[in-house]
């Protein structure tokens, strides 16, 4: 039987609600790693009072808090997750196992959504930015997910910049760029716990698609 040992990496503002369901749903063998972007609703005292490893991210933005939740991380193999309840972590081992098993580098879930929990305008972005990684030589992709796994030395050894929300696509960019094997699980989503500071409004997917703009020019 496969020894599971994994680093959970979910970056966190305002997560109070959602995060007793997410780390109640760890499945045995994965650890969590909560990267506090700087909550004010208590985020890091609940997690830490169930037993996560928090680490603070004064530097807001996404991608700050994914990478210094992957700095802290001590296991081989990392996954991240959103933490706002809309991924099941009882679905990481769909998304690890690749990995762990030697059969891929990167994998991401592909997103299965029910009714009304994906917008509409954030569903067409991820679309449009999906079509543009393929037209402009990168890995053809169903969606940028936001539950992925990879080996965490070799996500450092990447050397990603951003910090805001280009963080999740430099890493697709830059893994296929050294060749990596990148693959896809299909994954439920649901809707999340309160209001989407992302992709919830058009103004939020318009920072999403601006940040990952960038990153492909």
């Amino acid at each position: 039987m496969l020894h599971v040992d994994v680093d959970v990496i979910l970056p966190v503002l305002d997560e109070a609600r959602a995060l007793p369901w997410v780390l109640g749903r760890l499945p045995a063998g994965y650890r969590a790693v909560v990267a506090d972007n700087g909550s004010t609703d208590g985020s890091d005292a609940i997690a830490r009072g169930l037993g996560a490893a928090v680490v603070g991210e004064p530097r807001r933005g996404f991608g700050a808090a994914c990478h210094a939740g992957l700095r802290a991380a001590r296991a081989d193999v990392v996954c991240f997750m959103d933490c706002d309840g809309s991924l099941d972590p009882a679905d990481l081992p769909a998304i690890a196992g690749p990995v762990l098993r030697g059969e891929a580098d990167l994998v991401l879930g592909a997103r299965r959504a029910d009714r009304g929990a994906w917008p509409p305008h954030a569903r067409l972005a991820n679309r449009v930015l999906v079509w543009e990684l393929a037209r402009r030589g990168g890995p053809r992709l169903e969606d940028l997910g936001p539950m992925r796994a990879a080996r965490r030395e070799a996500l450092l050894d990447l050397g990603i910049q951003d910090r805001r929300f280009g963080y999740p696509l430099e890493m697709v960019v830059r893994a296929h760029r050294r060749g990596w094997r990148i693959a896809e699980a299909g994954v439920p989503y649901r809707a999340r716990e309160g209001r989407s500071k992302v992709t919830g409004t058009v103004r939020g997917t318009v920072r999403t698609v601006r940040d990952m703009a960038a990153v492909l020019a």
